[in-house]
């Protein structure tokens, strides 16, 4: 059985995301994977969302009573509010359930144009998804389903990873989602498997030095439903960000942005450093501007129901950041080349630390 995005994908779309492969096979580089990432923003999206089933989708198991994560309203350290690994007794109905499919697969929520974290290589002949996050679901799929390959990835827009959840359309998000006390009382979250912070993304020419008066009367781009908005509309509330600054360009996915600055449609970006890093080594016209200005902890995300789910997958990333074949080879292979700069280790280049609440 092989992991690969959802079989129903409409036969034409497939056949020309094929054709498109095929060509640029021949390219290489990062520009050609930064046009691949930018088309398959088009592409992935019309990827259904919609396959919920009674009784076998990944709903099932969301009428367990919830003893759940903390709410919004007593939360002070969000990474820290997940559910310990032991503990839940013996009842496992989300678990039970995605093990009952007739497919034996569990949905996973994904990212398929983020550079290094989910994204189709045009030069990987096999047309597997693949990259950090990607990594991260196979070992989970390993665990619950004993085959790593046993996933159906789903592309999920930045600003639809809540609902794909409440939803039930997916089991899960891992799609570098950072855990906050807003998203709290929506989703439940794992321990914490990454740790980054927000930064700016501008050209090499520009005069923008990081988040600061630099970016007056500046038009910022931001993703819809992302961390970085918010923190733009807060400081910009609050004074924090230059009165001038235009943080109206908000899209559907963060890479759109880099889109639109190669377009001159945007001056600069904020997302995730993590992030920025990636799509500064797709395009070598831009770069990371000035430090990291937030904490940012990414976990996987599920159903607020699914506490037996959530107690698994803290399992697996409790063994998974041990592992000399997991969290750290993982790191090495696919972020280190764009996070760590020559003699200076990234603070993200060590795995957070789980403290359950």
């Amino acid at each position: 059985m092989h992991a690969h995005t959802d079989s129903a994908r409409p036969r034409g779309a497939a056949a020309r995301w094929r054709r498109l492969r095929a060509g640029l096979r021949g390219w290489g580089g990062v520009g050609a994977m930064a046009l691949v990432c930018a088309l398959a923003v088009s592409f992935t999206l019309l990827l259904p969302l919609s396959e919920r089933t009674v009784g076998d989708g990944p709903a099932a198991g969301r009428g367990l009573a919830r003893a759940g994560q903390a709410g919004a309203e007593d939360c002070e350290n969000p990474q820290d509010q997940s559910l310990s690994p032991s503990g839940g007794g013996d009842a496992r109905p989300t678990l039970d359930a995605i093990r009952a499919r007739a497919d034996r697969r569990l949905t996973v929520g994904v990212d398929t144009n983020s550079y290094r974290w989910g994204y189709l290589d045009p030069n990987n002949p096999s047309g597997d998804l693949e990259g950090f996050d990607i990594d991260l679901v196979h070992r989970i799929a390993q665990d619950i389903l004993g085959d790593r390959d046993a996933v159906r990835f789903k592309a999920i827009p930045t600003s639809r990873r809540i609902e794909a959840i409440r939803k039930g359309e997916v089991d899960m998000v891992v799609r570098t989602m950072t855990i906050t006390c807003a998203r709290i009382k929506d989703v439940a979250f794992s321990a914490p498997y990454f740790v980054t912070g927000q930064q700016v993304l501008a050209p090499k020419s520009s005069a923008v030095t990081g988040y600061d008066g630099s970016l007056a009367g500046l038009r910022i781009c931001s993703a819809k439903g992302s961390t970085a908005y918010d923190k733009l509309a807060a400081d910009k509330k609050s004074g924090g960000l230059p009165a001038s600054a235009d943080i109206s360009l908000v899209v559907p996915n963060q890479l759109d942005c880099l889109v639109q600055l190669q377009l001159g449609r945007a001056d600069a970006v904020v997302t995730d450093g993590a992030l920025a890093a990636s799509q500064a080594a797709q395009d070598p016209a831009v770069e990371l501007k000035g430090g990291l200005f937030t904490d940012e902890y990414y976990g996987v995300a599920m159903n607020l129901k699914a506490d037996d789910l959530v107690r698994q997958v803290n399992r697996t990333l409790e063994k998974y950041v041990k592992g000399s074949d997991g969290w750290r080879a993982s790191y090495d292979k696919w972020l280190r080349p764009t996070m760590d700069r020559p003699g200076q280790r990234s603070k993200s280049a060590t795995p957070p630390e789980a403290d359950y609440r």
